[in-house]
């Protein structure tokens, strides 16, 4: 385990220096989608909920996705202000990392850079849906496209206002390591509040 006895000590930044090694092997080695992460939180009658949401950044701070802020997922991130990443689960590699914390938006200016960044039919697809709320019919939702694309005809697609980022700030973050017997190898980082420097321990498989 890395030399690892007990409880040690780790800087900040450390698990995300490990991480990004993680994700640049992730990258060359998994055919889809490396970036995806199954995204937990709760409702409001405390019951769980999961979905596979793309991880589109990550540094000191956290980890940032986007997504319609007045979906289920976004209700429920803005009631608890926590959420967890139940995995991002790298098969070929026989990895999986996953963390929990809590949840801020990032800033505006984050959230258009990345919004532009988008294909323009995505954009588009932004202002037509009404994610997580009962479609009557396919044909609803392509006519709502066609509006959008009609009201934006070849100009500008400006982001909605409520779409956007989120970052998970972690207190928790843990790497798996697949091994012989289900002898898998786990390493914890554990700290108070995400300004704090992490402890880091082995787990038992």
């Amino acid at each position: 385990m890395n030399g690892l006895t007990g409880r040690n000590h780790k800087p900040a930044h450390e698990p995300f220096s490990r991480f990004e090694e993680w994700m640049g092997e992730a990258e060359k080695h998994e055919i889809n989608d490396p970036n995806a992460m199954c995204l937990a939180t709760v409702d409001a009658d405390g019951a769980p909920n999961a979905r596979m949401v793309l991880l589109k950044g990550f540094d000191d701070d956290g980890f940032v996705f986007y997504t319609n802020r007045e979906s289920a997922k976004g209700q429920e991130l803005a009631a608890t202000g926590a959420a967890a990443a139940g995995v991002l689960h790298w098969k070929s590699l026989r990895r999986q990392f996953r963390f929990r914390g809590p949840v801020e938006w990032v800033s505006e200016a984050e959230s258009d850079d990345y919004f532009e960044s988008r294909p323009r039919d995505s954009r588009i697809g932004a202002w037509a849906s009404q994610q997580s709320r009962p479609l009557e019919s396919r044909f609803a939702l392509e006519k709502a496209v066609a509006l959008k694309a009609a009201k934006f005809n070849v100009g500008h697609v400006p982001r909605p206002p409520y779409w956007g980022g989120y970052r998970i700030r972690p207190v928790e973050i843990e790497f798996w390591t697949d091994k012989p017997f289900r002898l898998h190898e786990r390493l914890r980082y554990t700290r108070e509040k995400p300004e704090g420097d992490w402890m880091v321990e082995a787990l038992y498989p």
